[in-house]
Parts: structure tokens; sequence; C-alpha cells
């Protein structure tokens, strides 16, 4: 069995660490509830890692003696929120934390459940007023 280097090790645990930090709850928060509405945050998660080390043979070393080991690893993590997801009855909306929108492509972006959520109302309204009128035996 081949033998495992101490840097392994090091890797290793610092990696646990991070996966024990990072789980889905930390970029999908816990839903809180406001009433009927259901506020759940999402954010944005970096990760950087570093690892390294040396083996290095000391003065007084035996031949058959391992090499010294000097190593060390690091993590650094950025939360970021980034938006929340508004949930009320069967409406979802998306409302970013971000600045506004930089350019009009990004503005109707946006604006897409808004727009679809009116133009739904208004059709529904047109289509109930032409029902009204029809049992009335007007014209239009």
């Amino acid at each position: 069995m081949e033998k495992q280097h101490p840097i392994d090790d090091l890797m290793s645990t610092t990696m646990q660490k991070l996966r024990e930090i990072a789980d889905v709850n930390t970029i999908v928060g816990k839903p809180i509830q406001a009433g009927n509405v259901t506020i759940i945050p999402i954010s944005r998660l970096t990760v950087g890692f570093a690892s390294g080390g040396s083996d290095f043979v000391s003065k007084n070393q035996k031949p058959e003696a391992d090499n010294s080991f000097g190593g060390g690893s690091g993590a650094g993590m950025n939360l970021s929120p980034v938006a929340f997801l508004i949930v009320k009855g069967d409406t979802v909306r998306l409302m970013p934390v971000a600045p506004p929108a930089a350019t009009t492509v990004d503005r109707v972006v946006e604006m897409v459940p808004e727009v679809v959520d009116k133009v739904t109302d208004f059709i529904e309204k047109q289509q109930a007023k032409g029902q009204d009128k029809g049992e009335t035996g007007e014209t239009y």
C-alpha cells in the first residue's frame, strides 16, 4: 500500500471544512413567511482555495527516514446577496438586489413577468366584457 503524503490530509481537511460551510442553504436561504407571502433569499458564493507544501531533508536526517514536510492551506469565501424570490399565491417574482439595469435589454428582461401579468389581466377583462355583451344581445 502506498504511503499517503501529508499534503493530502491538509487538502482534505480544508475541503471538508469548505463543504460544511457552503451547503445549499447558503445559496438558497431558508424561506421567510410574511403573512401569505414567502420570501426566499438567493445569494452568490465565491470560493478560493490554495494549498502547498515542501519536502526537505535536514542535516541530521537518517537515509531511511522520511523527509520533513512543511505546508499550509487556506481558503476564502465571499457570500453576496443577489435577489429575493417572492412567492404570493400562484405568482412568483424575482426581485434583484443588484443596481438598476444598465441597458434597455436588461430592463426589458426584468419587466417580463410584470408585463405578462398585466397583459393576462387585460385579456381576462376583455373576455369578461365580451361575455357580458354577448349575453345581453348587443352586437359589437
